[in-house]
């Protein structure tokens, strides 16, 4: 028999799932993205194109650090109403993957689906130099698709986006299911 299938576990197995012992540096994490934003720009053709791509590889992040933020903040407790799955995107998970909590978090005035989060200084826009031609580029098309992956693997499928305004403003846009779960919710 092989040797490495009798060894033993891998510590990392072993550890358990609570706080990690180190941060990642800004600096480690700015280059990483920078080169991610880079391959992908070598692989499209326009600005929406590009944001279209890092919204999808955000939603890869966003599924794996779901699972492994809730057993750390919520273990056995999940949470069933919009403002809770909000607070807890402002907080943790912002923190969780950003290293700080998000600036803001707004509802829209005229429509009841409608939410903000706001960063005015994105750390994912921070250290990508954007050239003219593609000055409309917002890398937070990254946290946008993160945003929403992980809203629809909690039960609050939405459509969101990143935008500029205030900063930078992720929008998003909940089905019309979630909000009329939540207001039934409200009614108990």
């Amino acid at each position: 028999m092989d040797s490495r299938f009798t060894r033993g576990k891998s510590p990392v197995l072993e550890r358990a799932l609570g706080r990690p012992r180190s941060e990642l540096s800004l600096a480690a994490f700015a280059l990483l993205f920078s080169e991610l934003v880079q391959y992908c720009q070598r692989r499209v053709a326009s600005v929406a194109e590009l944001q279209a791509r890092l919204a999808r590889l955000g939603q890869h992040v966003g599924l794996r650090a779901l699972d492994a933020l809730v057993a750390r903040e919520r273990p056995g407790r999940r949470e069933t109403k919009v403002l809770g799955v909000l607070l807890f995107v402002k907080g943790p998970l912002w923190r969780a993957l950003f290293g700080r909590e998000a600036d803001k978090l707004e509802q829209a005035n005229d429509d009841d689906r409608t939410f903000y989060v706001i960063e005015r200084e994105p750390v994912v826009n921070t250290f990508v130099s954007v050239p003219r031609e593609n000055s409309s580029l917002n890398c937070a098309a990254f946290a946008a698709g993160l945003l929403e992956a992980v809203l629809g693997a909690a039960g609050f499928p939405a459509r969101v986006s990143a935008h500029w305004h205030k900063g930078t403003t992720l929008m998003i846009k909940f089905d019309e299911a979630v909000i009329a779960r939540d207001k039934s919710l409200e009614g108990r």
